[in-house]
């Protein structure tokens, strides 16, 4: 399995990203897929977490109301859309995928990793 992040970039407070993540290889639809995010310093913490199976939605609450995760299962594909971004939400964005159908908001917990993605937003 292989993940391919993208769609990072500089945009000021405010502003809306979208982020893609693509799977390769083997896929499943008993698999969920997360995006986390790490800022300099701190640790890697859970953004947003789809089920392949059924489309359940998970957010932290951070970006509740903010972020809309989905998917497109005939491109193997995750989108994070990103709304009213802030300062806060700067980081490097991982997108990460774990057999079974439960988001889990740990890292740990999740086998394959795409390469991240910078997300830089301006006050």
């Amino acid at each position: 399995v292989q993940l391919q992040a993208s769609g990072g970039g500089l945009v000021q407070a405010g502003g809306s990203l979208r982020l893609s993540c693509v799977h390769s290889g083997r896929t499943s639809n008993d698999a969920a897929t997360a995006w986390f995010r790490q800022a300099p310093g701190k640790e890697r913490e859970f953004v947003a977490g789809v089920r392949w199976s059924g489309g359940n939605q998970y957010y932290a609450d951070t970006v509740k109301g903010r972020f809309t995760i989905s998917k497109v299962s005939a491109k193997n594909t995750v989108y994070l859309q990103m709304n009213s971004l802030k300062p806060e939400d700067t980081a490097v964005y991982y997108c990460a995928l774990r057999w079974g159908s439960t988001v889990h908001r740990t890292a740990q917990l999740y086998s394959y990793w795409g390469q991240g993605t910078q997300v830089t937003v301006s006050s």
